[in-house]
C-alpha cells in the first residue's frame, strides 16, 4: 500500500502526526506541490515564496535522514496527486488540515472531490488548535489546550517508499527584494525558539510594544509557525518547560513568558475564527459594516510607500517593506490608520499588509484585520493616535529617523509633528495628508453611527455567540464560558471582550 504524504504549510519531520499516521500505513511518497494559481493570488508575495523555498530545502534534509526523498511537483494539485496514483497504486491521501486563504479552501474541496472519485481515503489530521466543525465558542479552550498537552508526536526512525525525481522548482512570483528578511527552514525556527527562551525574551512583556526593542525581544517565530517549520505545540510545551525553571526566580521570566503563552493562545483563537467563518476574508463580520468605506487610490498609494506625512505610521511602513515583520501593536496601528484616518477599505489595504508580512497566516490576517478596522461589530474600537504612538513607542525618536531620514534634521519635539516646525517648508517630506485629530472623529461618528442601527445588537450577539473570546470569573482567556457582558459605553462597543 502506498501512501502520499501531502505537505502544505507543515515544512517539518518533528511533532508531524501526518507524518506518524502515513509511517504507519506502508510505503510513503513525502509530496510539496508548487502551485502556480496559488502563488497568482493577491495576498501571496515573493518574500513569502523565498521563504518557503529555504524551508523546503530544509525539510528535504531532515526527510534524507529518515531515509526518503521529498517529491516536488509543480502544478495543479488533482493533477499531479491523479498522476502519482496513476502511477504508483496511491490508495491513501494523508495530510494536515489547513486553515488558509479562499483559494486553498476551494482546492481541498476540488482534491477531496478526486479522492472520492479514485477510491482514495483522504486522511487530514490536527496539528494545532484549531478544530474543525465547531459549534459555537463554548468549550474551545479546553479541546485546544488538551492537543498542546498531548505528548510531542515521535518521529519514526525510517520511511520506506519510492524515491522519486523532482521537478525544478520555478519562481512563481516576482522577487519584491525584502533586504532584511527573516530565513526559512526549521533550524533557523529552533534557533529563534532556543534564543528567545533563554535570552531575548527576558523582557518581552515590556518591550514587545516597541517597533526598536520589539525586533529583538519578541519571538520572531511568527513566519516559522506560519510555515509550519516548528509546531505550535512544541513552541507551547518548550516554552512551559521554560516556566517551570524560572519559577520562584525574580528574573523577569515569569511575567514574559506568561506572556507568550498568552499569545499563542490567540493565534490559535484567531485561526478559529477564519475556520469556522471562511467568508470573513471578503465579508464583514457584521454585515452592518458592508459598503462602509471605499477606495481612494491616492491615499491608499501614499500609505503603502510610507508617504502619508504621519512619520511614525511612515516609519513603520517603510520598516515593513525593508524586513517583512512587524511588531503586533504597530500592525494594528497600521491597519488602523488605513480604516480610521484614511477612511480605505480594509479588503484592499489588508491584501498589501498581507503581501508585506513574510509570516503571513490568513486565519489571523484577516480576522485581524477586520478586528482593527472595526467591522466585527463586538470588539471595541481602537483609534490609534499615530502621533502618540510615535511619541509613546519612540520616545528617543531612534526608529523614525532611521527609516524616514529625511526628517534627520527635525528637532525631536516636532519628530512626530513635523509640520509644526518653522522649518518643515525645507524638508523634502510630505505634508500629512490628512488632518488626525479631524479624520478621527469623522470615523468615530461612522463607526457608532452605524453601532446604533436597528438590528444592531441582535446580529452581534450571533457574531459574540460563535466568535468571541470567553473569560472565567477571574478574567483568565479560557473561552470556556459565557462571554462576560460589560455595562454599555457610548465611546466604546456595546460588547467588549
Amino acid at each position: 500500500m502506498t501512501t502520499i504524504l501531502w505537505f502544505k504549510r507543515d515544512l517539518r519531520a518533528t511533532d508531524h502526526p501526518a507524518l506518524v499516521h502515513a509511517a504507519r500505513l506502508g510505503e510513503v511518497i513525502p509530496l510539496y506541490i508548487l502551485e502556480p494559481d496559488l502563488w497568482a493570488e493577491p495576498d501571496m508575495s515573493g518574500r513569502q515564496f523565498d521563504f518557503l523555498l529555504e524551508s523546503l530545502e530544509d525539510l528535504r534534509t531532515q526527510l534524507e535522514e529518515l531515509g526518503a526523498a521529498l517529491c516536488l511537483r509543480v502544478g495543479k494539485a488533482t493533477d499531479i496527486l491523479e498522476a502519482l496514483r496513476a502511477t504508483h497504486g496511491v490508495t491513501h491521501l494523508v495530510s494536515h488540515e489547513e486553515t488558509g486563504n479562499a483559494w486553498t479552501f476551494a482546492r481541498d474541496q476540488a482534491v477531496a472531490d478526486w479522492a472520492r472519485g479514485h477510491g482514495v481515503l483522504w486522511t487530514e489530521l490536527a496539528q494545532s488548535g484549531v478544530v474543525r466543525r465547531l459549534n459555537g465558542r463554548d468549550g474551545w479552550a479546553t479541546q485546544r489546550n488538551a492537543f498542546l498537552r498531548k505528548p510531542i508526536a515521535e518521529t519514526p526512525a525510517f520511511l520506506s517508499g519510492p524515491r522519486l525525481v523532482s521537478d525544478n522548482p520555478v519562481r512563481l512570483v516576482a522577487e519584491d527584494h525584502c533586504t532584511e528578511r527573516q530565513r526559512g527552514g526549521r533550524a533557523m525556527g529552533l534557533s529563534l525558539l532556543g534564543g528567545f527562551l533563554t535570552e531575548r525574551g527576558r523582557n518581552y512583556r515590556k518591550e514587545m510594544s516597541s517597533p526598536q526593542t520589539g525586533q529583538t525581544s519578541c519571538s520572531r517565530l511568527s513566519p516559522h509557525l506560519a510555515f509550519g517549520t516548528v509546531s505550535g505545540r512544541e513552541v507551547s510545551q518548550a516554552a512551559a518547560g521554560r516556566q517551570r525553571e524560572v519559577k520562584g526566580t525574580r528574573e523577569g521570566w515569569g511575567g514574559s513568558l506568561k506572556s507568550f503563552q498568552a499569545r499563542l493562545a490567540w493565534r490559535d483563537h484567531f485561526m478559529q475564527k477564519l475556520e469556522d467563518e471562511p467568508a470573513l476574508e471578503v465579508h464583514c463580520l457584521h454585515s452592518a459594516y458592508s459598503g462602509l468605506r471605499g477606495d481612494d487610490r491616492t491615499r491608499r498609494e501614499a500609505w503603502e510607500k510610507g508617504e502619508t506625512g504621519l512619520p511614525f505610521v511612515d516609519a513603520c511602513m517603510r520598516y515593513l517593506a525593508a524586513t517583512g515583520w512587524m511588531n503586533f501593536r504597530m500592525r494594528s496601528m497600521l491597519m488602523a490608520v488605513a480604516s480610521y484616518h484614511l477612511w480605505l477599505d480594509w479588503r484592499m489595504t489588508g491584501l498589501h499588509l498581507a503581501r508585506q508580512f513574510t509570516d503571513y497566516e490568513a486565519g489571523i490576517h484577516w480576522p485581524q484585520t477586520q478586528m482593527q478596522s472595526g467591522t466585527t461589530g463586538m470588539n471595541t474600537v481602537r483609534i490609534y493616535n499615530p502621533i502618540k504612538q510615535g511619541n509613546d513607542q519612540d520616545p528617543d525618536g531612534v526608529f523614525t529617523r532611521a527609516w524616514v531620514p529625511e526628517l534627520g534634521a527635525v528637532p525631536l519635539r516636532f519628530l512626530q509633528e513635523p509640520w509644526k516646525w518653522e522649518q518643515f517648508g525645507k524638508l523634502r517630506y510630505p505634508a500629512p495628508i490628512v488632518d488626525v485629530a479631524e479624520a478621527a472623529r469623522h470615523a468615530r461618528q461612522q463607526i457608532y453611527g452605524v453601532r446604533r442601527g436597528q438590528g444592531f445588537r441582535q446580529e452581534a450577539a450571533k457574531v459574540v455567540h460563535k466568535h468571541a473570546s470567553r473569560k472565567d470569573p477571574d478574567r483568565h482567556f479560557v473561552n470556556d464560558r459565557e462571554p462576560r457582558r460589560k455595562k454599555a459605553d457610548p465611546r466604546q462597543s456595546a460588547f467588549d471582550f
